[in-house]
């Protein structure tokens, strides 16, 4: 019985410690990757200006075949929507609109992730001898949920991947030209 007691007591304890160890960890959480593509911003912008060329190469919706997208708004640009539903877990449900866009420099989405809060995604274009440098950058807040602190630790290595074989993708098509 008292084994049991002690137990429960170091159980209780440690969920207390790492509580309230999430609090010192970062509330906002930043995964960004880079590309450079060897085409002009001039044909590269327009694959990331609009929902529905993003759709060609992102590197969420083609796996799975069975997804449901919704366009709304504009073909491109500020306002431009995009809604998704998949069965897969990891695709899942939300909703993406194109908030800030400057020609031929920089995209910004809001996206929402089921139950997830708003984060922002931004793909900032910049000439290069070589072509053109392509950063995307996904900020999320992680609020004040202890989980979701923790779970920020791991952004960087589970969206990071996506990232690099979306831009692989985005370059690939925009080489083809």
């Amino acid at each position: 019985m008292r084994m049991i007691r002690r137990f429960l007591i170091y159980v209780l304890g440690l969920a207390v410690l790492l509580g309230l160890g999430a609090f010192a960890l970062p509330r906002h959480v930043t995964v960004t990757r880079d590309v450079v593509i060897d085409a002009p911003v001039e044909t590269v912008f327009p694959l990331v200006n609009s929902l529905k060329r993003m759709a060609e190469w992102s590197p969420w919706i083609g796996r799975d075949p069975a997804i449901k997208l919704v366009f709304s708004g504009p073909e491109a640009g500020v306002g431009a929507k995009m809604g998704w539903s998949s069965a897969m877990a990891q695709v899942g449900n939300g909703t993406q609109e194109i908030t800030q866009s400057a020609p031929g420099e920089r995209v910004e989405s809001r996206l929402m992730f089921g139950q997830m809060g708003p984060s922002l995604a931004v793909i900032d274009l910049s000439t290069q001898e070589l072509g053109t440098r392509v950063e995307w950058t996904l900020t999320s807040d992680m609020g004040f949920n202890p989980v979701g602190r923790w779970m920020g630790l791991m952004m960087d290595r589970w969206v990071g991947p996506d990232f690099e074989t979306g831009l692989a993708h985005l370059k690939a098509l925009a080489e083809k030209g």
